[in-house]
């Protein structure tokens, strides 16, 4: 819900720019044309300033990773918002306290991942194939979780002439084989009479949505890659790709109660990496589970918003639910969710994964466990090893799936002999695609659910803006830097100043929300500015030698322009590529190309960051031109130029960012442009565009009204 009064602030902290004219498509002109526009000889606008006029901060070091004043950033500010919810668990007192949380734990991750289907249709089940083993047979299932959306699993069935069996869900991480990467630990659940169910989710495995038919391979990968495009896709949707994941994992509960040889009461789940996280999800929100052991998945966010750029830089937006950590829920909330039942949790102290954190949230619903007398069915397994499912993990998992499933004891694992992969393909083509004509794409899904979704009512861009985690620039004070940045503060710093002929460029850090620092060009000519001040920017930084041009228009046409940086762009990026250890191709030699891929990079990670965090990337750039504006209006660093007009001026590309900053500031007008703006998140996800800049991100977008 959205108040009246927040919508009145909404339209008053807009008062900073007002009057505004949005100055769009200034095109770059030739040296010709520039000549035209000089200022009876006091100002030459073919004279480009030195490059070094246009550089704020030092020359960076040599590339590689560096914790940037953004990271720091956005991490103190997880960790705030994670002391929040700590503070709310903290007023638990009793039990029933305790299932109110679950309740509402449970209503925040269902909203965050677009809330499941409502109906369970049929799921025309086949047995397609057999592959015998030893003392098992593996059954080769396909089934249809929703009409049109096909299924591929592997069944481990024991030959052990029992008549009932307790079943073990087996959720495939993130391999380029699906479920059969994991057939060695299927293999020695089923060696102790469990029957073990194992599918590959969406986009692995035999499940591709971007299948090259002549060149047979994904036109990603189908690791995580896969996962990038159809995540952000339903993002714009108002969902989360782990919707359609959990809802696999589901329909493979509801298979199992449909066969008389699987025991309804002794129903568990576990798997490791992306199988961990969906094990802990359909563990938190399918009480059906009896049993969850999740694997090298359980950490605290904050501790991944730290390292995720440096070790595990793959997009994989399933796995960022938007408000994870501002709606306090983290991997914490997902333990607590499956109270009372049997949890362990599985870890390795060479994750990237961060073993502290896989310690810090057991212990703290451990803690709750063992108030209320339940401190027996949870436990703690870790070993010495990179990520994987360890067998010392394997062991002690399998033990504890034991003792709450009532089979007997038994010490050891059971030696596997794994089978080739063509042997355990469930399609003969590999992929569903080609076997099953009637399939559809996922993203033909994750429009019908946009267009499901539009017939409810949905916030405006403003509203969204103005969200719980707006931070109210407009009332923030400005003054002088003088070391400190006190909370909703902007403090200007004066670095820099050169002079050619007519021309002064002056150079600001701004600092603000504590370790943030904007670093801002001021382009002034004597005598000149008497329209006022115009601020310019583009989707990659501040304006550079090569845009001089544009700037030299906007000063004869008698404006001071201002160029800035947004956060983590321009100068403020991280000089370092974040290079995918299992698809190491995903980066490009580009640097610029590498440092904005939406697959794998630095700016894809600070933009899901983001969205854990509750504020979108997007709405951040926002953000930032407000803050350049108050800058403008409110500082004494020009007098003259203090309640004077700003005019927002862009280049081509920055069109359509220029476009939603008019809807939070309504005063904004544009002059006319030969160019449209190019920014539809709508169109984005009708058309099913795979390619579109990351930062642009924004949860819901597709119902933001234009």
């Amino acid at each position: 819900m959205f108040s009246s009064k927040k919508l009145q602030n909404i339209t008053l902290c807009s008062c900073f720019l007002c009057p505004i004219i949005l100055s769009a498509g200034i095109r770059a002109q030739s040296q010709t044309e520039v000549n035209q526009v000089q200022m009876d000889g006091e100002f030459d606008p073919a004279t480009a300033p030195p490059a070094e006029a246009f550089r704020v901060l030092p020359q960076p070091g040599a590339e590689g990773p560096t914790i940037t004043p953004y990271l720091l950033y956005q991490t103190s500010l997880a960790w705030r918002q994670d002391a929040i919810r700590r503070t709310h668990w903290s007023q638990v007192k009793s039990e029933s306290d305790l299932q109110q949380l679950r309740v509402e734990l449970r209503k925040s991750v269902l909203e965050m991942i677009g809330v499941l289907p409502t109906e369970k249709t049929a799921l025309h089940a086949t047995i397609v194939g057999r592959v015998s083993g030893d003392g098992f047979h593996i059954e080769k299932l396909v089934y249809q979780s929703i009409p049109e959306l096909y299924v591929t699993a592997l069944v481990y069935v024991p030959d052990d002439g029992s008549r009932i069996h307790p079943a073990v869900l087996v959720p495939a991480g993130h391999s380029s084989n699906g479920k059969i990467h994991y057939q060695d630990l299927c293999q020695r659940l089923v060696h102790r009479g469990y029957l073990v169910m194992s599918w590959d989710p969406i986009g692995q495995g035999e499940r591709s949505q971007f299948w090259d038919v002549k060149k047979k391979k994904s036109r990603y990968n189908l690791i995580c890659a896969e996962h990038a495009v159809l995540g952000n896709l339903a993002y714009l949707a108002g969902a989360n790709l782990a919707r359609w994941e959990i809802w696999d994992g589901m329909r493979a509960v509801d298979y199992l109660l449909t066969r008389s040889d699987v025991d309804s009461q002794r129903i568990s789940i576990t798997g490791t990496s992306g199988g961990g996280f969906q094990a802990s999800l359909l563990g938190a929100l399918d009480e059906r589970i009896r049993v969850i052991i999740p694997s090298c998945y359980i950490a605290a966010l904050p501790m991944r918003i730290e390292n995720r750029i440096f070790v595990d830089p793959d997009s994989d937006p399933e796995q960022d639910l938007f408000g994870f950590i501002s709606k306090g829920v983290d991997h914490a909330g997902l333990l607590l969710m499956m109270y009372p039942r049997a949890f362990m949790v599985a870890a390795t102290t060479l994750d990237f994964f961060p073993i502290q954190g896989a310690h810090q949230s057991y212990r703290e619903v451990q803690t709750f466990y063992e108030r209320f007398g339940h401190g027996d069915r949870v436990a703690f397994t870790e070993s010495y090893n990179p990520h994987q499912y360890s067998l010392h993990n394997q062991e002690a998992a399998l033990d504890f799936l034991d003792r709450f499933n009532k089979m007997p004891l038994r010490r050891g694992l059971a030696p596997t002999v794994l089978f080739k992969d063509a042997d355990l393909l469930v399609t003969k083509t590999g992929q569903i695609a080609e076997e099953y004509p009637d399939s559809s794409s996922l993203v033909s899904f994750i429009q019908k659910y946009a267009s499901d979704q539009k017939r409810g009512s949905h916030p405006t861009l403003p509203q969204l803006y103005g969200s719980e985690q707006d931070p109210k620039i407009s009332s923030w004070t400005v003054h002088q830097f003088e070391g400190a940045v006190p909370p909703r503060q902007l403090r200007w710093e004066t670095v820099g100043a050169s002079t050619t002929g007519k021309l002064h460029v002056d150079r600001y850090l701004l600092h603000h929300s504590t370790y943030l620092a904007m670093p801002l060009l001021h382009f002034h000519i004597d005598q000149g500015g008497s329209k006022g001040a115009a601020i310019w920017f583009s989707p990659h930084g501040k304006a550079t030698r090569e845009d001089w041009p544009e700037i030299a228009k906007l000063l004869s046409d008698g404006y001071e322009v201002y160029s800035f940086d947004f956060r983590g762009l321009g100068e403020t990026r991280m000089d370092y590529r974040a290079r995918s250890s299992d698809d190491p191709d995903l980066v490009q030699d580009n640097f610029d190309e590498a440092y904005i891929s939406p697959l794998s990079s630095v700016l894809a990670g600070y933009a899901y960051n983001s969205l854990l965090l509750g504020r979108p990337y997007f709405l951040q750039m926002l953000d930032d031109i407000r803050i350049a504006a108050l800058f403008i209006h409110r500082s004494q660093h020009r007098p003259q130029t203090l309640n004077k007009a700003v005019t927002i001026a862009v280049s081509n590309d920055s069109l359509g960012l220029a476009a939603q900053l008019k809807q939070i500031a309504p005063d904004i007008k544009f002059l006319p442009t030969a160019s449209e703006p190019q920014l539809d998140w709508s169109t984005i996800l009708n058309q099913g565009q795979e390619h579109w800049p990351i930062a642009l991100l924004m949860p819901s977008g597709a119902f933001v009204n234009r």
